[in-house]
C-alpha cells in the first residue's frame, strides 16, 4: 500500500513538473521567407486563440514574440496560406510561406451583397476610399471631381452647414425624389455622419440593374457604404490628428466711401438729378471729418476674421481571434466660423461646429458556419450660431455701405440704417444673442449570417434589424439694443439729432425640439455555385420593412394629424445571375415595392431590369493574338424603377382632407349663422407610381495591368412624374389659385442622359510609383411633358427644354443716342430710355420688348457637367497628389443691391468693379470724351434709385458657372520602418494638405460654385492643414 502511495506521489510530482514546463514562457524569434527564399516584410504572427498577441515581420522579415512553450503560433499574409506551427518549447523557427492556392477574386460591393467584379455587369463605380480622406465635416465635399457619376455643388462655407448636395447622374426628374439613397451597413443614413476613416468600402450603383434590389428607394442610385471590421490578428491601433487654417477662396469686394459717394454723383448727374454730395461733403468724407454723419466704415473688416482654424483628431482601435472579432473608433472635429466677437460678451457669437463619431463593429462566431455581427455608431453635434441669421448677415454686408452709419455714433448709441437685413452689421452679428443646437444620433445593428452548406454548397443566409434614433434640441437666447439712425443735418448747436429706429428688447429664451427614430428589417438568402467549372450560377432572395416615426417640434402640437402615423414601406426584390465559362453573362432583378401612397389597389408596383455582358477578353481569338488586353468587357442594361415620394413630403395624397372655414349665414342676414367647412387639401384617386425607364451601355478596359477605363453612357426617361394640376380650368368646381386644392396627377414626363467614365494608369518605375486618373460625368435633361397652358410662344414653355433652363431676354448691347432709341422696338419697362441704356431683342417681331420676348438663354440652375483629374507619386518614404475638379454647363444671374449700383437708393453696397471706369459706361458728358461710352462695358449707364429697364433678367446679367479648381493638395512623408519600430511604432507619416488652393473661372466676383446671385453667402473656404497619422 505504501508503495501504491510512492508511486502514485511521484506521478504527480512529475505531472505538476511535466505542466509546469509547459507553460514556461519562452521568446520565440525566426525569419518568414517566400518559396524563392525572399524574404516577407509585414507577415502576421499571432498566437492562437490569444486575440491581439502578436507582431509583424521587420523588414529583414524576421520576427521575435513571447509566448509558452506549449501554444501554436500563426503565420498569415496576404496572397499566401495561413500556417499553423506548434511552438513545443522551441525559441528559433523558421517559416517558409507558400503562395496561396486559390486565387483571391476581386469582388465589388453591390445591391445587398457582393460580386466577383468580373461577374459584375451593372454600371457600378467603386470609389478609392484614400481620395475621400480630405480634411472636411462633411464627406460629400470629395465626391466632386473623384467619383464617376456625381455631379455635385457646395453652396455655403459655413461651419455645420456646408455640405455639398450631389445628385447620382445629375437631375433625372423635377417631382420630390431626385436625390441618391445612401445605405450605411445596408441601412439608410445621412452621408456627411460618416467619419471617413471609418469606411472599408465605398460603391456607387447608377443603373436599374444594380438598384432595382431596393425598390422605390434607389431610384436615382444608390451609395453603399461598408465600415470597418476588426481581422484575426494582433491589435492595431491608428491614431490621426490634423490642425488646418481656412480663409475664404473668393468674396465681393466692395468701394469705400470715397469712392461711394463719387459713383453716387455720377448716378444722379447722368440722369439729369442734382448730386447727392456737395464738394465739401466729399472733402469731410475724404479727410474723415465727420465719423458720425460722413464714415467710412469697412464692414467686412468689422465683423470678419481674415482666417479661422479647425481641428481634428481620430482613434481607432482593431483586432481579434478565431472566435471574435473587433473595430472601435472615435473621432473629434472642431471649426470655427469667420465671425468677430464683441469681448464685452459673456456668450459666443461666432459660428462654431464641434462633432463626435463613435463607432463599434464586433463580430462572433458562435459556429463554424454561424456569426453575430453587432453594431453601435453615431454621433453628437455641438454648435453655436449668431442670434440673427445667416442671411441676415451677409445681406446686410452687402447692402450697408462704407458710408451709411458708423458702428456706434459718438453719443454712444447703436447706429443702424434699418432692421432685418439693413441692420448694422455689427450689430447683428455680436449683440442680438446667441443660439446654441445640439444633435445626437445613435444608431444599432444586429445581423446574423449563416452558412446553409449543409443544405447544399453555396446557400448563405443573411438577417439584419436596426434601430437608429435621432434628436435635435434648439435654444435661442435673443434680444436687440436700441438702434438710432442720424439724420442728415446737425442741430443749430452742433449736435447730432438721432431718431430712433427700434426699441431695446431684453434677451428671452425660446426651445426647439424634435426628432426621429427608425426601425429597419431585411432578410437575405443568397446562392453562388459553379458547376463543370463553366456554369456560374446565382440566385439572392431579399425582403426589407422599414418604419420611421417623426417626433412634433415641441413647440408646435398641432402638427399636420398625418405626421402621427410612422412612414412604412416594404419590399421583395430579388436576382439572378449566369455566367458561362467567364465570357458571357446576364443578370435578371426584380423589385415588388410597397408604399403608403396609392390607394390599395395600387400600393405594389413590379419594376424589372436585365443586364448582359461579354468578356470580349477572355475569347481565344483575342488572348492568342492580342497578349496585352487583360480585359475588355462589354456591359449592357436596361430596367424600370419606380418612385413614389412628391413634393413637401406628402402622404397619403388620395384622402381627402376638411378643415373650419368661417360662417354660413342663412335667415337674418348677420344673426343666425353657422360655423363652415371646406375642403383643406384635395385628394386625387387613380394616383400611381412615377416610372423610370433606364437603358445602360458601358466598356471596361484593362492594358497591360496599367491602364483601366470604364464608360457607361445611359438614357433615364420619368413617366408619370407627380405634379400638381395648377392649370385646370374654374368650370371644374376647384380653386386652383389655392395650391392645397390643387390635386395631384401623373402628368409629368422627362429625359436623361449622358455619359460618365474613370481612367486610369498606373506603373513602377523602381522605386518611383506613378498613378494618372481622371473622371468625368455629363448630364442633358429635357422636360417632355409639364402641367402648363398651351401657349403660341413655343420658348416660353418648359416642354421641350432642360430642366432648370435659365431664361430672360436677350441683351444687344447699349443704346448709342437718341436716334437708336427712336428707331428700335419700344422697351416697355416703364423707364425714359437713355444712351447707355441695356438694349434688348425684339424675339417675337411685335416692335415691343416685354416678357413675351424672355427665351431659353445659358444653362440649368445646376451643373450638367463635373470632372476631375489628378496624380499621386511615390518615392520611397515621400509621396504627392494632386486633384484639380471642374464644372459646367450651368449658369447663374447676378442681381441685387451690391450689383445694381443704387437700386435701392441710399443703401445697397457698391462691387468694386463698377468704380473701375473701363468697367462702366460713362457719358461723354461727364467723362468729356467719348470713348467712354463703351460698348463692352461690364455696367450701364448708372442710376440712382433703380432703372427697371436694365435690371431685367438678360444675357446681360447671366454669368457662366464653370470652373476648374485645384481641389486637393497633399505631400507626405512616411518615416522609415527601421526608425518606427525602434519606438514600438508601425508606421508614421506626417503630411501637409492643401485644399480648395486655387479657382480659375471667367467670373471672378466670388466663387461661382455657390450659385449666388450677389455673393451675400457664407463663402467656400480655403483650407491649410498639416497633420499626423500614426499606426501601433
Amino acid at each position: 500500500m505504501n508503495c501504491l502511495k510512492k508511486i502514485m506521489l511521484s506521478v504527480s510530482l512529475l505531472l505538476m513538473a511535466v505542466s509546469l514546463f509547459a507553460q514556461k514562457d519562452i521568446t520565440v524569434s525566426g525569419t518568414v521567407r517566400d518559396e524563392k527564399g525572399e524574404t516577407l516584410v509585414g507577415v502576421n504572427v499571432v498566437v492562437k486563440n490569444q486575440p491581439g498577441f502578436g507582431v509583424v515581420t521587420d523588414l529583414d522579415g524576421k520576427y521575435v514574440i513571447k509566448t509558452q512553450s506549449n501554444e501554436v503560433l500563426i503565420f498569415s499574409f496576404v496572397g499566401y496560406d495561413k500556417q499553423e506551427v506548434a511552438v513545443s518549447g522551441r525559441e528559433k523557427i523558421d517559416i517558409v510561406m507558400k503562395v496561396t492556392s486559390e486565387a483571391l477574386e476581386e469582388v465589388t460591393v453591390v445591391g445587398a451583397g457582393v460580386q466577383r467584379k468580373a461577374s459584375v455587369v451593372g454600371a457600378i463605380t467603386t470609389v478609392d476610399v484614400k481620395t475621400m480622406k480630405m480634411p472636411t465635416a462633411n464627406l460629400s465635399n470629395a465626391l466632386a471631381g473623384n467619383v464617376a457619376g456625381i455631379i455635385a455643388m457646395q453652396q455655403s462655407g459655413e461651419p455645420g452647414e456646408n455640405g455639398s448636395t450631389f445628385w447620382i447622374r445629375g437631375k433625372s426628374t423635377f417631382g420630390a425624389n431626385d436625390g441618391a439613397l445612401v445605405l450605411v451597413d445596408g441601412i439608410e443614413r445621412d452621408f456627411n455622419e460618416i467619419n471617413a476613416e471609418d469606411i472599408e468600402s465605398f460603391s456607387v450603383l447608377k443603373d436599374a440593374s444594380a438598384t432595382a434590389i431596393y425598390g422605390q428607394r434607389g431610384a436615382n442610385g444608390v451609395l453603399l457604404i461598408t465600415t470597418k471590421k476588426g481581422q484575426e490578428g494582433k491589435v492595431k491601433i491608428n491614431f490621426k490628428a490634423e490642425y488646418g487654417n481656412q480663409r475664404p477662396t473668393r468674396m465681393p469686394e466692395y468701394v469705400d466711401a470715397v469712392n461711394y459717394s463719387q459713383l453716387a454723383n455720377e448716378a444722379r448727374l447722368t440722369r439729369n438729378m442734382e448730386p447727392l454730395y456737395s464738394n465739401e461733403e466729399l472733402d469731410i468724407i475724404r479727410y474723415g471729418l465727420d465719423p458720425d454723419l460722413y464714415p467710412n466704415v469697412d464692414w467686412q473688416d468689422e465683423v470678419l476674421k481674415n482666417t479661422t482654424n479647425n481641428y481634428r483628431a481620430m482613434l481607432s482601435i482593431s483586432g481579434g481571434g478565431p472566435t471574435a472579432r473587433y473595430y472601435l473608433s472615435g473621432a473629434y472635429y472642431n471649426e470655427d466660423g469667420m465671425y468677430k466677437t464683441d469681448n464685452l460678451n459673456r456668450y459666443k457669437t461666432n459660428a462654431n461646429y464641434k462633432r463626435y463619431n463613435f463607432r463599434s463593429n464586433v463580430d462572433v462566431n458562435i459556429t463554424k458556419t454561424t456569426i453575430l455581427e453587432l453594431g453601435v455608431g453615431g454621433w453628437i453635434v455641438d454648435q453655436n450660431k449668431p442670434g440673427s441669421s445667416s442671411d441676415d448677415i451677409w445681406g446686410s454686408l452687402s447692402r450697408l455701405t462704407a458710408l451709411t452709419v458708423p458702428i456706434k455714433y459718438s453719443t454712444g448709441q447703436w447706429a443702424t440704417y434699418g432692421t432685418g437685413n439693413t441692420m448694422n452689421p455689427y450689430v447683428l452679428l455680436t449683440q442680438t444673442g446667441y443660439k446654441t443646437k445640439w444633435e445626437n444620433k445613435v444608431e444599432t445593428n444586429l445581423g446574423l449570417r449563416q452558412d446553409l452548406n449543409f443544405i447544399t454548397e453555396g446557400l448563405k443566409f443573411y438577417g439584419r434589424f436596426s434601430y437608429d434614433a435621432y434628436n435635435y434640441h434648439e435654444i435661442s437666447r435673443l434680444r436687440q439694443p436700441e438702434l438710432y439712425k442720424a439724420e442728415p443735418n446737425r442741430d443749430n448747436h452742433g449736435d447730432l439729432v438721432l431718431r430712433r429706429v427700434a426699441e431695446a428688447t431684453s434677451m428671452e429664451q425660446s426651445t426647439v425640439s424634435n426628432g426621429n427614430r427608425r426601425y429597419y428589417g431585411e432578410i437575405n438568402l443568397s446562392y453562388d455555385r459553379l458547376f463543370g467549372e463553366k456554369h456560374r450560377v446565382g440566385a439572392l432572395f431579399f425582403f426589407y420593412a422599414q418604419s420611421k416615426s417623426d417626433a412634433f417640434n415641441s413647440e408646435n402640437s398641432t402638427e399636420n394629424v398625418f405626421k402621427a402615423v410612422p412612414y412604412r414601406n416594404a419590399a421583395f426584390s430579388g436576382r439572378a445571375t449566369y455566367a458561362y465559362d467567364e465570357r458571357y453573362f446576364a443578370e435578371f432583378n426584380f423589385g415588388y415595392t410597397g408604399s403608403e401612397n396609392f390607394e390599395k389597389n395600387k400600393r405594389f408596383g413590379f419594376f424589372p431590369a436585365v443586364a448582359f455582358g461579354w468578356m470580349v477578353s477572355n475569347e481565344k481569338f483575342v488572348k492568342d493574338h492580342v497578349g496585352w488586353l487583360n480585359q475588355l468587357k462589354l456591359r449592357y442594361s436596361f430596367g424600370e424603377v419606380g418612385n413614389d415620394k412628391m413634393s413637401d413630403d406628402k402622404r397619403f395624397p388620395y384622402i381627402t382632407t376638411l378643415q373650419n372655414d368661417g360662417n354660413y349665414h342663412f335667415g337674418n342676414l348677420g344673426v343666425t349663422n353657422k360655423g363652415g367647412i371646406r375642403i383643406a387639401t384635395l385628394g386625387t384617386s387613380g394616383l400611381t407610381w412615377e416610372v423610370a425607364r433606364k437603358h445602360n451601355f458601358g466598356i471596361d478596359l484593362t492594358v497591360a495591368d496599367d491602364f483601366t477605363f470604364f464608360i457607361d453612357i445611359f438614357r433615364d426617361k420619368r413617366e408619370k412624374i407627380f405634379m400638381k394640376r395648377g392649370n385646370i380650368p374654374y368650370t371644374a368646381g376647384y380653386d386652383v389659385a389655392d395650391t392645397n386644392i390643387q390635386p395631384w396627377a401623373n402628368v409629368g414626363k422627362m429625359l436623361n442622359k449622358g455619359v460618365d467614365g474613370t481612367l486610369k494608369y498606373s506603373h513602377q518605375f523602381g522605386d518611383f510609383f506613378l498613378t494618372v486618373r481622371g473622371n468625368l460625368t455629363y448630364s442633358k435633361t429635357e422636360v417632355l411633358d409639364y402641367d402648363e397652358a398651351a401657349n403660341a410662344l413655343y420658348y416660353q414653355m418648359t416642354k421641350g427644354y432642360r430642366l432648370g433652363q435659365r431664361r430672360g431676354l436677350v441683351a444687344i448691347g447699349f443704346f448709342r443716342d437718341q436716334a437708336d432709341i427712336d428707331h428700335s422696338p419700344r422697351q416697355d419697362f416703364g423707364e425714359t430710355l437713355m444712351p447707355g441704356d441695356i438694349k434688348y431683342k425684339d424675339v417675337n417681331g411685335d416692335g415691343i420688348i416685354d416678357t413675351k420676348d424672355k427665351v431659353p438663354i445659358g444653362y440649368t440652375e445646376t451643373p450638367g457637367l463635373t470632372y476631375g483629374f489628378g496624380l499621386n507619386l511615390q518615392w520611397k518614404g515621400f509621396d504627392l497628389g494632386v486633384l484639380l475638379q471642374g464644372s459646367g454647363n450651368n449658369s447663374f444671374f447676378i442681381n441685387g443691391s451690391g450689383v445694381y449700383p443704387f437700386v435701392d437708393g441710399d443703401y445697397g453696397n457698391i462691387l468694386k468693379q463698377v468704380a473701375n471706369e473701363s468697367d462702366r459706361w460713362i457719358s461723354r458728358d461727364i467723362s468729356g470724351s467719348a470713348s467712354t461710352e463703351r460698348q463692352n462695358a461690364v455696367f450701364p449707364r448708372l442710376s440712382y434709385d433703380g432703372n427697371a429697364n436694365n435690371y431685367q433678367e438678360s444675357t446681360f446679367w447671366l454669368r457662366n458657372a464653370r470652373y476648374l479648381r485645384l481641389k486637393n493638395v497633399e505631400f507626405g512623408y512616411t518615416l522609415p520602418n527601421k526608425l518606427t519600430r525602434k519606438w514600438l511604432m508601425e508606421n508614421v507619416r506626417f503630411y501637409f494638405i492643401g485644399n480648395n488652393l486655387a479657382i480659375w473661372d471667367k467670373f471672378k466676383w466670388w466663387d461661382p460654385e455657390l450659385n449666388s446671385s450677389d455673393g451675400a453667402k457664407y463663402p467656400l473656404q480655403k483650407n491649410l492643414t498639416v497633420g499626423v497619422t500614426v499606426n501601433f
